[in-house]
C-alpha cells in the first residue's frame, strides 16, 4: 500500500525511467505528483468555426481535411506536414513540425477537431502544431485541459498520465487535513474531489470548488504556523533593555530623521525595552532611510551592553553598511567590525576572538556571520538587510547565536498589507512611508526601440557633465537566450566598441565570481566606469550617488516592483535623476503595466499594482523568504479567503492551542513549515 512519503517509481505506470524524468521538476513522492498542479487550463470543450477564429487566441476547430497532406524537408531533423482543413465557413492551413506519421492518420474527407493557436488573419487562417484527433475520438478535446509547468524531457502528456496515476494510487488514502466542522462552515469540497478536480476537472464549476477548497487549505496551514511562530515568541521572556538616553546619538546624526524614521525608531526601541523578544519588520521605499533606524537599535542595544550584528545578502552591501555606519558609529562609543566570506583566515581568527571576548560590539558581514565557528559574548540585536533574500533558516541560525536576541529585518521591497500578512505574519512590521527631504523624484519615461539612438546621445550628454549610467538587461549572453533580449556581454561590447568608444563601459552579471562582482561595482563607484550595463544584481547593490540615469532594456521582462527596485538605484545623489523603459512589446496590457511606472513613484501602490497583474508566485522572482510557497491561493485574489481562513485557523487555536483533536491537520503544519527550512517543533 502507498503512502503520500512513496517514491514516484513504485507508483503503477512511472517506473524507473518516467522518474528520472519527473526528478527534474523536483517530483519525487507521491505527494510531489499530485501536488503538482496545473498553471493554467485550456477550455476545449466547445468548437468555434474558422471564420470565428481570432489570431492570437487558442481554440478547438470541427473541420474536414481537403486534400491528402503534403510532406517536405525543409533540412536535416526538420520535417513539414501541411494540410489543408474546410468547414462552410473557409479554410485553415495547418502545418505540423517533424510529425510525419500524421501523412497517413490525416484522411482526406474525414472530419477533425484541431485545437491550437489561432494565426494569419481574418482572409487566411493557420494554425502550427495544433492537438488534433477524429471527431468520434475526443479524448485530448471536449474537456477543460490542465497545463503544467513543464522542464526539457518532460511533455504534457508524460505528466498528464503520471498525475493520473498518482491520484489513482492514492484515492482512499488522502487524508483530509481541514476539520470536518470547519470544512463544513466554509462550504469546501472533500479533499479527494479537490485533487481529482484540480487536475482533471468535470466542469468549470468542479474546477472552481477544488481551487476554493485547496487554496483556503493553503491558507489555513499557512496562518496556523505563522501564529504558532509567534505565540512561541511571545511566550519567551527575556531581560528588559533599560532606558538609554537617544539625545547623543541623534545630535551624531548629520541630518534630522524622518516622523516617519522616528516613529519605526520608537516603535523598536518599546519593543526592545518589552521584556519579550523584538521581531520586527522596517519597510520602507529604497532611500527612505531604513538603516538609520537600525543604527538606533544597534546604539541602544550597544548600550545596553549587548552585541549587535546586520547580515546583508551581499559582500559588496555588507561592505558599503559598514562604510556608512562605522563612522557614524565609533564616535559613540561602539567598536564595529566586518567579516565576509573573503576576510582572510587570520582576520576571522582575530574577528572570532575579539567576538567572543566581548570587544567587538557590532559586526556588519554577509552570511558568514551565522558559519559555526563564530561565537558571540552577548548577543542582543540580529539585524537583516533584504529579508526576503534570507531564509527563515538563516535567520533562525544567527538568532540562534545569542539567548533569544532581538531582531530587526530590513525591506526597500514595498509589500502590500495582504501579501505582507501571509510573508512575515510573524513579526510585527514598522513603515517607514515618506522619504527623506530634499529627494527629488526620478523622471522615468516608456519609449520603444527607435529611440536608441536619442537614448545614447542623452547618456553621452550627462557623462560630459560627469553623471554615470547604468544599463539593465534581462540575460547574460545572446547565445544562452537565442531570442531578441540584450544581453549583457554582447551589449556591453556593443557600445563601447561602436556606439561610445571614447567612454569607459563595464559589464556585471550574477555567474560572474562574487569578488569579479565586487571589484566591477567598486570601480564604478569609485567613478572609475561611466556606464555599467548589468542583469538584476544591481537592484540590490553599492550606493553609487553620482549614477543620475537607469535605461532598462526589454522592460516587458521584468515584473514591476523589481523595476521599482531598479529605478531606486538612481536619484541618490542632488542631481536630477533620470529612468528609461525600453520595449517593443505590441501586447497592450504589458504597455499599461510599464505605465504604471511613469505615473508613481509609490513603491507600495506599484507593488499592489504587480500583485494584481502577476500574482504572488512572481512577486520576489525567485522565491526566498522562507516560508512555505502557495501553489494554489493568489494573495490578488484571494484577500476575502485569506480571511476565512485566518479566522478558523484563529477560533481553532483559540479552542485548542495544541491542535490535539486534529493531528493530521498539525502534523501537515509541520511539514510544511520544516520543508521551507524552518521548524515548529
Amino acid at each position: 500500500m502507498a503512502d503520500l512519503k512513496t517514491d514516484v517509481r513504485f507508483i503503477k505506470g512511472v517506473g524507473e525511467q518516467r522518474a528520472k524524468v519527473l526528478a527534474k521538476l523536483n517530483i519525487r513522492t507521491l505527494r510531489d505528483l499530485i501536488s503538482w498542479f496545473p498553471r493554467r487550463y485550456e477550455d476545449r470543450t466547445e468548437t468555434r468555426r474558422i471564420a470565428e477564429l481570432v489570431p492570437g487566441e487558442t481554440a478547438c476547430v470541427l473541420a474536414c481535411v481537403a486534400a491528402p497532406p503534403a510532406v517536405s524537408r525543409v533540412r536535416k531533423g526538420l520535417d513539414l506536414v501541411k494540410v489543408r482543413a474546410v468547414d462552410e465557413t473557409g479554410a485553415l492551413d495547418v502545418t505540423f513540425f517533424n510529425q510525419a506519421w500524421l501523412k497517413n492518420s490525416l484522411r482526406t474527407g474525414e472530419t477533425y477537431v484541431f485545437c491550437g493557436r489561432a494565426e494569419g488573419n481574418l482572409l487566411r487562417r493557420r494554425m502550427t502544431n495544433p492537438v488534433v484527433e477524429p471527431e468520434g475520438r475526443r479524448e485530448a478535446t471536449g474537456r477543460i485541459v490542465p497545463v503544467y509547468p513543464l522542464t526539457a524531457g518532460v511533455s504534457q502528456l508524460v505528466l498528464s498520465r503520471s498525475v493520473r496515476q498518482g491520484l489513482d494510487a492514492c484515492a482512499d488514502i488522502l487524508p483530509d487535513v481541514l476539520p470536518d466542522e470547519i470544512r463544513r462552515d466554509h462550504q469546501l469540497c472533500r479533499i479527494g474531489y479537490a485533487y481529482e478536480n484540480i487536475h482533471f476537472p468535470e466542469s468549470g464549476e468542479a474546477l472552481d470548488l477544488a481551487r476554493r477548497r485547496l487554496a483556503f487549505e493553503e491558507l489555513f496551514l499557512f496562518t496556523l504556523g505563522l501564529r504558532r511562530l509567534r505565540r512561541r515568541r511571545e511566550t519567551v521572556e527575556v531581560e528588559p533593555f533599560r532606558p538609554v538616553d537617544m539625545g547623543a546619538f541623534y545630535a551624531a546624526l548629520p541630518f534630522t530623521l524622518t516622523e516617519a524614521q522616528r516613529r519605526c525608531i520608537d516603535e523598536a526601541l518599546a519593543d526592545m525595552a518589552s521584556g519579550k523578544p523584538m521581531n520586527r519588520l522596517c519597510q520602507g521605499d529604497v532611500g527612505s532611510g531604513k538603516t538609520m533606524v537600525a543604527a538606533a537599535c544597534v546604539y541602544f542595544a550597544v548600550k545596553n551592553g549587548r552585541q549587535a550584528a546586520l547580515m546583508a545578502p551581499t559582500e559588496i552591501l555588507a561592505r558599503q553598511h559598514w562604510e556608512g555606519l562605522r563612522p557614524l558609529m565609533e564616535p559613540l562609543g561602539v567598536r564595529c567590525a566586518l567579516l565576509t566570506g573573503s576576510s582572510t583566515a587570520k582576520e576571522k581568527k582575530v574577528l572570532a576572538a575579539s567576538l567572543a571576548a566581548g570587544e567587538t560590539d557590532f559586526i556588519v558581514g554577509t552570511h558568514a556571520l551565522i558559519t559555526g565557528g563564530l561565537e558571540y559574548r552577548r548577543l542582543g540585536l540580529v539585524v537583516t538587510d533584504e529579508q526576503h533574500r534570507f531564509g527563515v533558516g538563516q535567520r533562525a541560525a544567527l538568532a540562534g547565536k545569542g539567548d533569544h536576541p532581538h531582531t530587526l529585518v530590513m525591506s526597500a521591497t514595498p509589500i502590500p498589507r495582504t501579501l505582507a500578512l501571509i510573508l512575515y505574519g510573524d513579526l510585527d512590521v514598522s513603515v517607514i512611508d515618506r522619504l527623506p527631504p530634499g529627494r527629488r523624484p526620478v523622471q522615468t519615461s516608456f519609449v520603444d526601440g527607435s529611440y536608441h539612438p536619442r537614448i545614447y546621445k542623452f547618456l553621452r550628454k550627462l557623462v560630459g557633465e560627469g553623471r554615470q549610467a547604468y544599463v539593465v538587461c534581462s540575460a547574460v549572453s545572446e547565445s544562452e537566450e537565442g531570442d531578441d533580449r540584450k544581453a549583457v556581454t554582447e551589449y556591453a561590447a556593443k557600445l563601447q566598441q561602436e556606439v561610445f568608444p571614447d567612454l569607459r563601459v563595464a559589464y556585471v552579471h550574477g555567474k560572474m565570481r562574487p569578488k569579479e562582482k565586487d571589484a566591477v561595482m567598486a570601480a564604478f563607484a569609485a567613478r572609475e566606469t561611466d556606464i555599467l550595463v548589468s542583469t538584476t544584481v544591481i537592484e540590490v547593490g553599492v550606493d553609487v550617488p553620482n549614477a543620475a540615469v537607469m535605461v532598462v532594456e526589454n522592460a516587458e521582462r521584468f515584473g514591476l516592483s523589481q523595476l521599482h527596485q531598479l529605478r531606486g538605484r538612481v536619484g541618490r545623489g542632488p542631481w536630477q535623476s533620470y529612468c528609461v523603459l525600453i520595449s517593443d512589446s505590441r501586447n497592450e496590457e504589458t504597455r499599461q503595466r510599464l505605465k504604471i511606472m511613469t505615473k508613481t513613484a509609490d513603491g507600495f501602490k506599484i507593488a499592489e499594482e504587480d500583485l494584481r497583474i502577476r500574482g504572488p508566485g512572481d512577486f520576489f522572482g525567485q522565491r526566498q523568504h522562507g516560508l512555505p510557497g502557495l501553489r494554489v491561493a493568489d494573495i490578488g485574489c484571494d484577500a476575502q479567503l485569506l480571511r476565512e481562513a485566518q479566522g478558523a485557523a484563529d477560533a481553532l487555536l483559540e479552542r485548542d492551542p495544541e491542535l490535539k483533536s486534529c493531528p493530521a491537520t498539525a502534523e501537515r503544519m509541520v511539514e510544511l513549515f520544516t520543508e521551507a527550512g524552518d521548524t515548529l517543533n
